[in-house]
């Protein structure tokens, strides 16, 4: 069973913004899309780019380099990355973001 980790605050990823974690070795991603928070991997599925360099439209994440795109939800992606982004669970505790990690 996957444990809740405190990743950041609620204030360090405004709307509209995202925001790169290392946290036990894992690049967690925490996208703020409309108010509602989501946590995902930070590499590309197709060639590992940072996702976190990329830009958060539409509800997902497009990655800088050959512009495949993330659902924040699902983790599907659009070519060129045919396997989907790891998404995580995520809640909101007293302020802080906990999100579920392995």
């Amino acid at each position: 069973m996957a444990q809740f980790t405190p990743i950041a605050q609620l204030t360090d990823v405004p709307p509209g913004q995202m925001k790169s974690f290392n946290v036990n070795g894992q690049a967690i991603l925490i996208a703020n899309w409309q108010g509602t928070l989501f946590a995902t991997q930070d590499l590309c599925t197709h060639d590992n780019g940072k996702l976190g360099d990329g830009e958060l439209a539409d509800g997902a994440i497009e990655c800088p380099r050959h512009g495949a795109r993330f659902d924040l939800q699902t983790g599907r992606g659009t070519m060129p990355a045919l396997l989907p982004i790891k998404t995580f669970s995520i809640k909101i505790q007293d302020n802080q973001v906990l999100v579920a990690l392995d």
